[in-house]
C-alpha cells in the first residue's frame, strides 16, 4: 500500500507541474527496435531557458523520430521541433485550461493509484482466506478488519494528496 502512495507521490512530483524542469521528460518511454527505452537513456536532455527543453540525440540518431513520437503523445501538451538531431521541445504558457487539464490528469492518476491499492487488498485478504486451516476465525476476522483500515487509511491519503495538488496547480 506504502508503494502506491509512493508512486502516486512521484508521479505527480514528475508530470503534473506547473514549472518545467529537465527531469520533467525522464519517464518519457521511447519505443525502439531495441524495445521501449526511457528518454534519457538515449537522447541528453537540457534546459536551454524555462521556456525551451533540448533533447540531443547525437547518439542515437536513428531513434529521433520514435522520441518526437513519444514527446507529442506524453499528454504534456507539448509540441516538439527537429534540427537535424536535436529536438527542441518549446514549452508552452501555463494557461487556465492547462492547469485545468493537469487538474484532470491528477484525478486521473489518483483512480489509477485507488485501483491499484483495491488489487493489493483483494491479493491480501485472498491470501488470508487460503491460510484458513492455520489460524483461527477471529484472528482472521481481526486482520482482515486491519487490512481493511489500512486500506481506508491510504485511500485518505490519496485523496488529501490530490486535493493538495489541485490547490497547487489551480493557484
Amino acid at each position: 500500500m506504502r508503494s502506491v502512495m509512493e508512486a502516486l507521490k512521484d508521479n505527480f512530483n514528475k508530470t503534473l507541474n506547473i514549472r518545467t524542469a529537465p527531469g520533467s521528460l525522464d519517464h518519457i518511454t521511447v519505443v525502439t527496435a531495441d524495445g521501449k527505452l526511457a528518454l534519457n537513456h538515449i537522447g541528453q536532455i537540457s534546459m536551454k531557458s524555462p521556456q525551451l527543453i533540448l533533447v540531443n540525440m547525437a547518439n542515437f540518431p536513428e531513434c529521433t523520430a520514435a522520441a518526437i513520437k513519444a514527446i507529442r503523445e506524453s499528454g504534456m501538451n507539448l509540441n516538439p521541433e527537429v534540427e537535424g538531431t536535436l529536438i527542441r521541445v518549446p514549452i508552452p504558457k501555463v494557461t487556465r485550461e492547462h492547469r485545468e487539464m493537469l487538474v484532470k490528469l491528477a484525478k486521473q492518476n489518483t483512480n489509477k493509484a485507488k485501483e491499484n491499492l483495491r488489487k493489493v487488498r483483494t491479493n491480501a485478504m485472498n491470501k488470508l482466506k487460503k491460510s484458513k486451516d492455520k489460524t483461527s476465525e477471529d484472528t482472521i476476522r481481526l486482520i482482515e478488519k486491519q487490512i481493511s483500515q489500512m486500506a481506508d487509511d491510504t485511500v485518505a491519503e490519496l485523496d488529501r494528496h490530490l486535493a493538495a495538488k489541485t490547490k497547487e496547480l489551480l493557484g
